[in-house]
């Protein structure tokens, strides 16, 4: 099937795009973008946009009308302006290319990607029922998950990033040195500042810390959207969690599966800390 696109939402040359593969965290790439000219912020519909492949037929209708008030926002908002999506490449709408903007993509590896999602769904109680370990591990490595197979996921953007103003980050590299990494955002958005500023981000965007604030660990959401009691929103927040999830026969069959689909990528994810 085609790719279709909502046309009606247009991108201004200095928009900034931040995008990520589901359960990337990407609340420590967002907060350098708090600055006094790029303080027009909204989230970019994930779903409402456009729509390549739907593995849960009728799902996002109940969304509908938040994510077309979430374009409109995004429309009205003046330059520069900040959006938030988990879109692939194929689904953005064609003025972000032909404007030349600027974009953030976080990437997490693929098993740790899976066990995060995977939790996710069991405690969002807007997506389907992701069933047992087994069953998930199945449908993860088909593709039919929310936004699409990782692998093509990710394949888009990595391909894309010398083309075009892409920063491409690695989740893992947050967790390892979030000072360099925040650095690097601050440089591509060709802003300073100073070592205070920097040392506070990384202190207000540790894990344990967003674990802790409201405006991050989504304790306010209502219990029969996000249901905590089954698992938290910010969970665990590491690397390499996948190891305490994969049975050695999953492990093998997936390094199998990553060498075929990623195949002539030369993208190297690190799997453990």
């Amino acid at each position: 099937m085609a790719p279709t696109y909502h046309t009606d939402t247009k991108s201004p040359t200095k928009s900034v795009s931040l995008l990520k593969v589901p359960c990337a965290s990407d609340t420590v790439v967002f907060e350098p973008l708090q600055l006094p000219s790029l303080e027009n912020t909204a989230l970019l519909p994930w779903n409402a946009l456009s729509v390549l492949t739907d593995p849960w037929p009728g799902l996002w209708a109940a969304n509908f009308q938040l994510e077309l008030e979430g374009v409109e926002k995004a429309n009205t908002m003046p330059s520069p302006r900040t959006l938030r999506t988990h879109l692939p490449t194929q689904l953005l709408p064609p003025s972000f290319w032909e404007n030349n903007c600027k974009f953030l993509y976080v990437a997490r590896n693929a098993k740790d990607c899976m066990v995060s999602y995977y939790h996710f769904q069991r405690m969002n109680q807007v997506l389907p029922d992701p069933g047992t370990w087994e069953e998930y591990f199945e449908t993860f490595i088909s593709g039919k998950v929310g936004w699409g197979s990782w692998f093509d996921h990710v394949k888009g953007w990595w391909e894309i990033k010398d083309r075009y103003q892409v920063l491409f980050l690695f989740y893992e590299d947050m967790k390892r040195d979030p000072k360099c990494e925040i650095q690097k955002v601050v440089q591509f958005m060709g802003k300073s500042l100073d070592e205070t500023v920097l040392d506070e981000i990384v202190q207000e965007t540790s894990f344990e810390k967003m674990k802790e604030n409201p405006m991050t660990n989504r304790s306010t959401v209502p219990k029969f959207i996000l249901d905590q009691s089954i698992s938290p929103f910010m969970r665990k927040g590491t690397v390499g969690d996948w190891k305490n999830h994969f049975t050695v026969a999953q492990n093998e069959r997936f390094d199998e599966i990553y060498r075929q689909k990623m195949e002539g990528i030369s993208i190297n994810f690190c799997m453990e800390l």
